[in-house]
Formats: structure tokens, C-alpha cells, sequence
């Protein structure tokens, strides 16, 4: 989320969490378009993510208190010892893992004292933003360690299929590409559908 409009719209259906993109490469970078004021409505009920990519410390922190980020959500080579220097922030962690069918669950174990959640996505040659699931079998090899977001293309024919993860510490999953009209603007009616979708299948999930 970046534009002012949009996320005014998106806060109107009340998700649980907003994420902002601090990743330059990314299409969906906030660049210059979000501003202090653009969120200074967010109530506290929605919870801010932002989105970084091997970036220094300083300038997380610095992201942090300028858009007042709940959430800090790791996607790239981020060591457990970085991890921890962001939480001793008083933030929480996401640390972000790139699956494929060679994915070893073990390497999370690492993170596990050091991060409030962890975010399964697609594996991809870049960091995230593939627009693909991932085989969602492949989780029954988490030990379920700290609770889950799951991620990677996910769209209103998914809900079903997520209703068949109930062993797993699901804590939300992370919708992007099903739902935009262009990188960083969603489709709010599409959006609006979906929650609708997910908070009356699958209610007691979350």
C-alpha cells in the first residue's frame, strides 16, 4: 500500500494487518507516495508491516518510528542476529522463508528465539513477488514453532484448500497479486469479496 485513497479504502474493511514495501527494486516500493499523513488514520486494530530486503538496521528502525510499523517482515538473507537487534526495538519479526521442494524446515529452528512469526512464500530468483503457490503439502514438515502467514499468490480459489492446513499455527496469510489492478493498488471490491469469503468459511481458523 502506497496511495492515500487506497488505503483509506482498504482500512474501511478492516484487515487484521497492512503492509508497506520499503524494497527499492520493488514495483511496489513506497517511494516518495506514502507519507506520515496517508496512515496517520490507521487505527490501531490494523497492524502495519513493513516490508524489507537485506537493509541496514538503521534504516529499518528509522522506517519504524517514522511510519510507526508494528511489524517488521524480513524477506531476504536476514541472520537470527539481526532478527534479534530488530525486536530489541520493541517491534515484532516476521522472518520470510522461500519454499520449494528442496526447502529444509530445519533452518527455521535457527530463527525461532529471535522472531514472533514466520511467513512461508514461493521460492523465486528475486525476493518474493511471483504470483505462485508453492506446494502447500511441503508444510506438514514445520514443526510449528512460532505461528505462521502464508503467502504466494493466493486468491479466492484458495480458501477451500486452506481449510485443509488446520494442523498448522496458521496466524494469517498474505494476499498481493490476485488482487491489484497495478503494483502497490488494490482492487477493493476484489479485496472486499475475498475477506468476506475467508471470515465466513473459515471463522474458526484464525
Amino acid at each position: 500500500m502506497r496511495q492515500t485513497k487506497n488505503i483509506q479504502a482498504l482500512v474501511a474493511l478492516q484487515p487484521d494487518y497492512m503492509g508497506f514495501i520499503f524494497y527499492k527494486p520493488s514495483p511496489r516500493y513506497v517511494g516518495e507516495q506514502l507519507t506520515q499523513e496517508a496512515i496517520a488514520d490507521i487505527p490501531g486494530s490494523i497492524q502495519k508491516v513493513g516490508v524489507f530486503v537485506n537493509a541496514p538496521e538503521r534504516e529499518m528502525d528509522e522506517a519504524r518510528i517514522r511510519f510507526g510499523l508494528d511489524i517488521l517482515q524480513l524477506h531476504g538473507d536476514e541472520s537470527p542476529e539481526l532478527c534479534f537487534l530488530m525486536k530489541q526495538t520493541g517491534a515484532r519479526v516476521m522472518k520470510v522463508f522461500q519454499v520449494d521442494d528442496q526447502f529444509e524446515f530445519a533452518q527455521t529452528r535457527r530463527y525461532e528465539d529471535y522472531c514472533d512469526y514466520f511467513l512461508f512464500d514461493t521460492a523465486t530468483k528475486e525476493y518474493g513477488g511471483s504470483g505462485h503457490k508453492f506446494n502447500w503439502q511441503l508444510l506438514q514438515n514445520y514443526n510449528n514453532a512460532r505461528p505462521v502467514f502464508l503467502s504466494g499468490g493466493i486468491g479466492p480459489e484458495d480458501v477451500e484448500d486452506m481449510l485443509h492446513l488446520k494442523g498448522l499455527n496458521l496466524k494469517g496469510i498474505d494476499v498481493n497479486s490476485q488482487f491489484e489492478t497495478e503494483p502497490g493498488l488494490k482492487d477493493i471490491d476484489r479485496l472486499k469479496c475475498f475477506m468476506e469469503q475467508v471470515r465466513s468459511e473459515a471463522w474458526d481458523f484464525f
